[in-house]
């Protein structure tokens, strides 16, 4: 599994390191969440990804969830507040029933229309997936 990931990484120009533990990615999907509601949230995503997947930090652990999003601007004390209090732990939940309602079992996961991509692909079985549910090639400027 290592070796396909770290291939489909390295096609799409994303750096991938030998996880040896797996950690619980609650906390990261409430930080991100939240995240998304704020300026400068753009940064969140990219930053949890190279934390678990690069740098191979726990983004199951507080602090580094805090350090993590400091380094992207993200105001340390808010999050700190946000993780202890789990203000977007009703979010998430929400979140996580839809994905049971569409039947998701695995991420990432894409839904276009009535089609359902799970895993993780290369750009093109991406187009594909996005073309095959109706979506238009936007015309170059």
């Amino acid at each position: 599994m290592h070796n396909r990931m770290k291939a489909l990484m390295e096609s799409e120009g994303l750096p991938y390191s030998r996880r040896t533990h797996t950690y619980n990615s609650r906390l990261a999907q409430e930080l991100a969440k939240w995240a998304d509601t704020k300026p400068g949230r753009e940064g969140i995503h990219g930053a949890l990804y190279r934390a678990y997947f690069v740098d191979l930090r726990n983004i199951g652990d507080p602090g580094v969830l805090v350090d993590v999003a400091r380094s992207v601007g993200l105001p340390a004390d808010e999050v700190h507040d946000l993780l202890v209090n789990r203000r977007f732990q009703e979010a998430v939940d929400a979140d996580w029933e839809k994905a049971r309602r569409y039947g998701i079992t695995g991420v990432p996961s894409f839904i276009a229309g009535t089609y359902k991509l799970v895993g993780a692909h290369p750009y093109d079985a991406l187009a594909q997936f996005v073309t095959a549910a109706g979506a238009q090639p936007r015309e170059s400027v």
